[in-house]
């Protein structure tokens, strides 16, 4: 598959019977917002569940719309098309597509449709399954993105499809034939032994040629990842993202209560960035990567609009980023060798804590071995961080203005070093140490031996918990930032430059939370990274009351709310995103709102600075 930049666009579109109806200026802003890409013969467009939220228009070729589990064929030319707003949905999940001969297609993201449609009303007559622009869905049509915070159980929807692993190859193939299903559990005893998928069946049997006859254990996925049964939908919505998985067996207790897969997440909202993260490991170069990445502003714009919480979007923009990173150190192994020591990829800031946004630049760093010898393996970390931190940067998350990156040499140091580090900024907290200690005690494993990490994550909160004089210095360091609250409780707006009369959602609301949070855990000794778990877990442990510390949740997730529809809102009037909020973007309601969540900080960030300069500490 190839990307096509040529002008052929508005040529196509002009001539075809629906798009032609257009304006010129019209076919120019539509052709602005498609992605056109080129197939062999025989390519597939589409695997069964696996339709992004997007209009295919086929500009040359054909393709072929398939339902192979019953055996049905429909035939598109050119000029035809298949996707949102025209194909059903029941059918998306049921059906693929494959190019006939070498085809092109157009891309169209099906919100452009929307509101494409919402400007010339006399096109909706041919995208008959997209939802209605001027009425709301009709109430059973799927609550928006409130299968994020449903348990998993309601997305189980039979009793699960079981064999023992002593079945053949040939019997469940048979099975997944008969019922009609993608993957079949193995159970051996009551309990879960593993899983297979059709994918296995094509790729582990069919295409290595092994007898059908053999035992079905052989190709399957044994001890696959598993989710509870009374935990959030968008944690499968995760574990899929971030392990390129399309099928997660759900547990109650020690009882399996049947699968989970992506086809069966159905808001396309939010399934897309199961998708997103499949097409991400399928990449090979970083350019394929780079290209990937432009729509992960488009996913946050449908996360925004079917009202995600911040806490969940934070959580699956991440896993995004994680699927990135993970891909290109892959290709960096790929091009360099196997490296030649054990290494942790170690994530800090914002994306260790899963709060970014389409917006975020890169904080990371390597943990090796102790065994790290310079002279033999200095030259192989050097190329291999710089190519992962550089092809992060091809993807938008530029280098860190700081150079808090894996490919500047003092951040990729061996353990013992890194030891030497946290000893150093705990004992002697300094300025510079404590804004290094904002960065780098927030950190979470990607990629490698995670033992590396979690062992001096261990040691650096005992270092830190009940330690008098550094907690001082970071109460002093976290009192910087304040909400802009003037004397009587008015919105203090910036003065000047580029954002004057906006508010900063991020430094005068969000860091503060995420500065009182990280005091939080490190006097207490807890291990959570997320600014929302921390605060759960320091309350528990009495360090925050469960009041203050619900009120900065409550807080936090107002805050976060208002950044990401701020930056849907600048990304869907092709803005670069930013933290810039003019009130006038706000109601009266919104505005209420901003000032007690600012004043929740405020007063929590006096609490703390009484109990710093009592000596409770």
């Amino acid at each position: 598959m190839t990307q096509n930049t040529a002008a052929l666009p508005l040529d196509v579109l002009s001539r075809h019977r629906v798009f032609g109806l257009l304006p010129e200026a019209g076919r120019a802003a539509l052709a602005s917002q498609c992605d056109w890409i080129c197939l062999a013969a025989g390519a597939m467009v589409r695997e069964q569940g696996q339709w992004p939220d997007q209009l295919a228009l086929i500009a040359s070729g054909a393709v072929s719309l398939q339902d192979p589990d019953l055996d049905w064929a429909v035939a598109l030319q050119a000029g035809e098309c298949f996707g949102a707003g025209v194909t059903p949905a029941h059918q998306q999940a049921a059906w693929q597509a494959l190019a006939v001969t070498d085809t092109t297609l157009a891309l169209l993201p099906a919100n452009a449709l929307t509101a494409l449609c919402a400007a010339n009303p006399q096109l909706a007559v041919f995208f008959p399954t997209l939802p209605a622009v001027d009425r709301p869905a009709p109430e059973d049509s799927g609550t928006a993105l409130n299968l994020l915070s449903a348990p998993i159980r309601t997305l189980v929807k039979r009793d699960p499809i079981t064999l023992p692993p002593t079945a053949s190859i040939r019997a469940a193939a048979e099975l997944m034939r008969d019922q009609r299903v993608s993957s079949v559990l193995l159970v051996e005893q009551g309990r879960l032994f593993g899983l297979i998928t059709d994918r296995d069946l094509r790729n582990r049997m069919v295409a290595e040629g092994l007898d059908p006859e053999r035992p079905v254990a052989d190709i399957a996925t044994r001890a696959p990842l598993t989710l509870d049964a009374s935990s959030p939908a968008f944690e499968a919505l995760l574990l899929m993202a971030r392990h390129n998985l399309h099928h997660v067996p759900v547990m109650d207790g020690p009882r399996i209560a049947g699968m989970v897969t992506a086809t069966d997440l159905t808001e396309q909202h939010s399934t897309s960035a199961v998708y997103l993260a499949s097409d991400i490991h399928k990449q090979t170069t970083v350019e394929g990567l780079a290209q990937i990445s432009t729509r992960i502003k488009r996913l946050q714009q449908h996360l925004a609009g079917a009202g995600a919480s911040a806490y969940s979007t934070g959580h699956i923009i991440t896993a995004i980023t994680d699927a990135l990173t993970t891909r290109l150190i892959h290709l960096a192994e790929a091009q360099f060798g196997p490296a030649p020591i054990d290494y942790v990829w170690v994530a800090a800031g914002s994306q260790a804590r899963s709060e970014q946004t389409a917006k975020s630049d890169q904080d990371n760093c390597l943990i090796l071995d102790d065994r790290y010898d310079e002279a033999m393996h200095g030259d192989y970390f050097r190329a291999f961080s710089r190519f992962v931190c550089d092809g992060l940067d091809a993807c938008g998350y530029i280098h860190c203005p700081g150079e808090m990156m894996a490919m500047t040499d003092t951040w990729r140091q061996p353990r013992q070093r890194w030891v030497q580090y946290f000893a150093q900024w705990v004992n002697t907290p300094e300025p510079k140490a404590l804004m290094l200690t904002c960065v780098f005690f927030d950190q979470r494993a990607i990629h490698g031996k995670a033992e590396l990490l979690d062992t001096l994550r261990r040691e650096v909160l005992q270092r830190t918990k009940g330690n008098s004089l550094f907690l001082a210095y970071m109460v002093s360091n976290a009192l910087k930032h304040r909400p802009p609250l003037g004397l009587f409780g008015n919105l203090s707006l910036i003065r000047g430059g580029d954002n004057a009369r906006t508010i900063d959602l991020k430094h005068s609301g969000i860091v503060p939370i995420v500065d009182l949070a990280r005091v939080y855990a490190l006097a207490s000794g807890e291990p959570a990274v997320n600014t929302y778990d921390r605060l759960e877990q320091v309350a528990q442990a009495g360090e925050v009351s469960q009041q203050g510390a619900r009120d900065l949740r409550d807080a936090l997730e107002f805050l976060g709310t208002l950044r990401i529809a701020h930056q849907a809102r600048q990304t869907a009037r092709g803005q670069a995103p930013d933290n810039f909020l003019a009130l006038e973007e706000l109601s009266n309601f919104e505005r209420s709102h901003l000032k007690n969540a600012f004043l929740v900080v405020q007063t929590l960030q006096g609490v703390l600075g009484q109990r710093y300069q009592s000596g409770r500490f």
